[in-house]
């Protein structure tokens, strides 16, 4: 009956999802109808392609494939969350006059279906990442008492695929593939662009290899548990732990509840998706002893990492070096938070 229920829930947060993105779909269309030029100045054959990405590493694997074939833009802005977001009219028409769309998988961006299918008349090529590959099935995680649920949008496969780079190399493979399919006359420079950076991304996933493969302590505790298909591949242990924010402290409940779990577990580090504030990681350092540490899920990067040309893989080499803090010291199995 519960799952009855929850699959009732789900379709309808799906239909509240898609009317809303309809809602918009006029406004992008005459948009698109007022932005699209009357006439060409440059002959066909001589423009670069517009690919549009949905969010960062979609749009970093990208651009390292296209190269200077053409001009790749980046839809979800510095920011922005984008299990939160929502295209505008305005994003719609941009994706109305792009060449192609670039996409994770409709677990992450939920709209995009509803948007493809409305670009009736557009020929813009559809480019799913992970195609054809097996995704891991959402893990129930329990709320606490005073714990809001903020995302509607509600997957039924987890959608983190790109936190692997073992699994990064598989999606610019897949992307290669069907921007090649899709654009066959820039099929080469795309397959010779993709060669060079997955080389770089082979590098990466030898040192998470090298680094992890003899883990002394192979459980890691994180707020945002984004991290499955990394552990999945590395030989780890995700152990998500709820009720706990970056931006706000646990009630006095929960503090004692935390405290109580870490301590019997002899937890040292737990990691958040962003640096959280100095007052509540000194209160938990001060309730608990467990010091907090940053796993960057790499959904948006702020606009100053974005200036200071951070981008996957070394963002992801930052991840590295925050799980060895955990994964160096021999500690007992973390058992999941009841």
């Amino acid at each position: 009956m519960k799952r009855n229920v929850e699959r009732k829930n789900k379709r309808s947060t799906m239909m509240k999802v898609s009317k809303k993105i309809i809602a918009v779909l006029g406004a992008a269309f005459l948009l698109g109808a007022c932005s699209q030029p009357t006439t060409s100045t440059k002959p066909q054959k001589e423009s670069k392609l517009n690919i549009m990405t949905t969010f960062f590493p979609m749009y970093d694997f990208t651009r390292n494939i296209v190269g200077d074939e053409g001009e790749v833009s980046l839809l979800i802005g510095a920011g922005t969350e984008p299990h939160e977001y929502d295209p505008t009219a305005k994003d719609i028409a941009k994706i109305s006059q792009s060449d192609a769309l670039v996409y994770d998988n409709e677990n992450m961006e939920t709209w995009v279906p509803t948007v493809m299918k409305s670009l009736t008349d557009s020929k813009v090529k559809e480019i799913k990442a992970t195609k054809d590959m097996e995704l891991l099935p959402i893990e129930d995680e329990h709320e606490h008492e005073g714990e809001e649920h903020h995302d509607e949008h509600e997957h039924e496969f987890d959608p983190h695929v790109w936190l692997s780079p073992k699994k990064a190399k598989l999606l610019v493979e897949k992307i290669t593939a069907q921007l090649s399919e899709a654009f066959p006359e820039k099929a080469s420079a795309f397959k010779t662009n993709a060669q060079a950076y997955l080389e770089k991304l082979s590098q990466l996933d030898n040192e998470y290899t090298t680094a992890l493969k003899d883990a002394k302590q192979k459980n890691f505790v994180t707020q945002h548990t984004a991290f499955r298909y990394l552990a999945t591949d590395y030989g780890l242990n995700q152990v998500g732990i709820a009720g706990i924010s970056p931006e706000a402290e646990p009630s006095p409940a929960r503090l004692a509840e935390l405290t109580k779990y870490i301590k019997e577990n002899e937890i040292r580090y737990i990691y958040f998706e962003e640096n959280a504030s100095e007052k509540i990681a000194k209160t938990l350092a001060t309730e608990t002893g467990v010091v907090l540490e940053v796993l960057n899920p790499l959904e948006s990067l702020t606009k100053e990492e974005m200036d200071k040309g951070d981008d996957y893989i070394s963002v992801m080499k930052e991840n590295l070096q925050a799980l060895l803090k955990t994964t160096t010291v021999a500690g007992k199995e973390i058992k999941p938070e009841h």
